[in-house]
């Protein structure tokens, strides 16, 4: 059986991790170098860095400090942020990263996602997808949840997916940094619409919330969370111990 994977997330700004509520009020928390070391060392099954303005700044992901972060870590790094080209792929896999999130750079040009995947793999191209409900329908959004697409966003995602995305990291802005569990009905939709490994992302409180996700939506193959490891209101290894008495296979 394959396992849940734990992630947590770095929202790097200006070279230091923040964290908002809902994509908004921004705040400092650490130097991704230390955070991202310590959650190598620390049980978590992969990392993801995210350079959250370098799309709407409209510039290039801050490659420096990434560098700094993949030489300190010894897990799987997904790396987004201001992914507009297949050389902005090339640039952050020779820094190190494992996988490449694209959201807004895909937004603008979808042969994005076909032209990387036919160069890199599959396996390398990671959608990143904030979808945010708008009248009742689930709404793509971009530029660090700025901007409405108009897009319906399952339809999307089934394209990005059949263009040759091999992951979805599904980022509900209506649950982010509210900590009050994941957006269920809409993974659940993104679920079962593909059948590529989808990533939960924003919402999660506490220990609770994981088993809730991976017990009600079986399908979901990774719990991605921030504020709630950063600040130690949950330490990862104490959830994996917890989600392996309810039966939740996790790597401990």
């Amino acid at each position: 059986m394959i396992t849940k994977r734990i992630i947590p997330c770095l929202d790097v700004k200006n070279g230091r991790v923040v964290k908002g509520v809902n994509f908004k009020g921004l705040s400092d928390v650490s130097s991704p170098v230390e955070l991202g070391r310590y959650y190598s060392e620390n049980g978590a099954d992969e990392l993801v860095f995210y350079d959250i303005t370098a799309s709407a700044e409209d510039r290039s992901l801050f490659t420096d400090i990434l560098k700094e972060v993949a030489s300190s870590i010894f897990i799987p790094l997904t790396v987004g942020g201001g992914i507009n080209t297949v050389a902005d792929f090339d640039r952050v896999l020779k820094c190190g990263a494992d996988k490449v999130s694209v959201n807004s750079g895909a937004v603008r040009n979808p042969s994005l996602i076909s032209e990387a995947a036919r160069l890199y793999g599959n396996q390398c191209v990671v959608i990143s997808a904030d979808v945010k409900r708008v009248d009742g329908v689930f709404r793509v959004f971009s530029k660090g949840g700025r901007e409405n697409t108009g897009m319906e966003a399952i339809e999307w995602i089934r394209r990005c997916v059949d263009m040759g995305a091999g992951e979805v990291v599904l980022n509900s802005i209506d649950t982010d940094g509210v900590k009050k569990g994941f957006d269920l009905e809409m993974l659940d939709a993104v679920c079962n619409a593909v059948s590529v490994p989808v990533i939960a992302s924003g919402g999660a409180g506490c220990i609770e919330d994981f088993t809730e996700l991976f017990t009600k939506l079986p399908k979901v193959d990774a719990g991605l969370a921030a504020s709630v490891f950063h600040f130690g209101e949950v330490d990862i290894m104490a959830l994996k111990k917890e989600l392996s008495s309810h039966g939740i296979p996790v790597r401990l």
